[in-house]
């Protein structure tokens, strides 16, 4: 963060000094408890002007906490704080179900199907179809309790430590069953896809599920929404190069989607 930078907010009807760390500090806090923060809410709060807003979301998208947006910001999933899968399946909803139905639509003659941990990839196994016969894989408990009551799909459910943020297995037991399937084709989510680091997530445990996913995979498809794009976590599991398509919407813009379509998959934007 910069250098300490004196500014005033009103606390109990007294005048505080605050610092620019302490400010960004406060920032940080409060998108990662909303999920977003605006420019004009934090200027009235922290009682200091739009344009001292402006300047720390900027310092703060410098060191990879915050991804600005017009009039606002939100935050960067890293190795010290993941939105759960309880927030995840209340923000962007309309926008995941498109592209779950896209995705699934992917699905050619695939026989055997891993699903990634979720709501983006639970909404996919919600929308493969019941109509044919299909195994899938999966490390989330909700992605394999939407299919297992249907007679044509044979869930396998990864066993290992279920992560009860995401409520999804994780750690070697995971990886060594993973390791002896071959698998048609892989759903995969990331917390961050970036054209420079690849594919990311904040958890060094789940960046193993990722990757030995991926490597068990004929075919591999990352599904996400746009404010995915660009953001970069702590541990890299994938390069664009492996994948063969990248599913997000139209609010990836076609420039941006372009330049990831150079290293090697389709995008589709629905």
């Amino acid at each position: 963060m910069s250098a300490p930078e004196a500014s005033e907010r009103t606390q109990y009807g007294e005048r505080v000094a605050m610092s620019a760390e302490e400010r960004q500090r406060e920032i940080v806090k409060a998108a990662r408890r909303t999920g977003a923060v605006g420019v004009n809410a934090l200027a009235a709060e922290l009682g200091v002007a739009k344009e001292t807003v402006r300047r720390d979301l900027r310092a703060l998208e410098d060191h990879g906490l915050v991804r600005r947006t017009h009039g606002g910001a939100y935050p960067v999933e890293s190795a010290g704080f993941e939105t759960t899968l309880a927030f995840r399946a209340t923000s962007h909803v309309p926008e995941k179900r498109r592209i779950a139905t896209a995705a699934a639509e992917l699905l050619g003659d695939a026989e055997t199907v891993f699903v990634d941990e979720g709501f983006t990839p639970q909404l996919i196994a919600e929308s493969l179809p019941r109509d044919r016969p299909l195994t899938v894989v999966t490390a989330s408990l909700p992605a394999a309790g939407a299919l297992a009551e249907s007679e044509n799909i044979s869930v396998l459910l990864l066993g290992g430590r279920v992560r009860h943020g995401t409520l999804a297995t994780v750690d070697h037991w995971t990886t060594k069953m993973l390791a002896g399937f071959v698998i048609d084709l892989a759903y995969i989510g990331a917390n961050g896809i970036s054209r420079e680091h690849g594919l990311t997530t904040p958890d060094p445990a789940v960046s193993e599920v990722k990757s030995q996913a991926i490597r068990a995979a004929r075919r591999t498809v990352f599904a996400g929404v746009h404010t995915k794009f660009g953001a970069v976590s702590f541990c890299r599991f994938a390069e664009i190069s492996v994948l063969e398509a990248i599913v997000t919407s139209t609010f990836l813009p076609t420039a941006e989607a372009h330049r990831y379509s150079l290293q090697g998959p389709q995008v589709i934007r629905v």
